[in-house]
């Protein structure tokens, strides 16, 4: 499972600009089953997807058609580790039990 901390390089008119465009992205990436959970950083400086797990070039190839990031207007982190407790919401991505 991966945490990714989207920072945003550019100011928030630009990036309110194309939030419409990355809402409709991130839509598609929920509908296909890749982000868990995602909202704006409290400190209004970027944004922070949960992500199934997958392998890291996906993810990889998944992120770079983010809007936000084809237009240069945030960079990002990725923070990968292995769930091994989860509340049942989450049951189907802790690691520790499929094995």
């Amino acid at each position: 499972m991966y945490v990714v901390l989207l920072t945003y390089t550019a100011p928030l008119a630009e990036i309110d600009y194309v939030l419409p465009d990355h809402a409709e992205w991130l839509g598609r990436q929920f509908e296909h089953g890749n982000v868990l959970a995602s909202g704006r950083r409290a400190d209004h400086r970027g944004e922070v997807l949960l992500v199934r797990p997958m392998s890291e070039g996906k993810l990889e190839a998944t992120l770079a058609t983010d809007p936000l990031l084809l237009r240069h207007l945030a960079h990002h982190e990725i923070v990968e580790f292995a769930a091994t407790r989860t509340g049942p919401e989450l049951r189907a991505f802790n690691e520790a039990l499929a094995h």
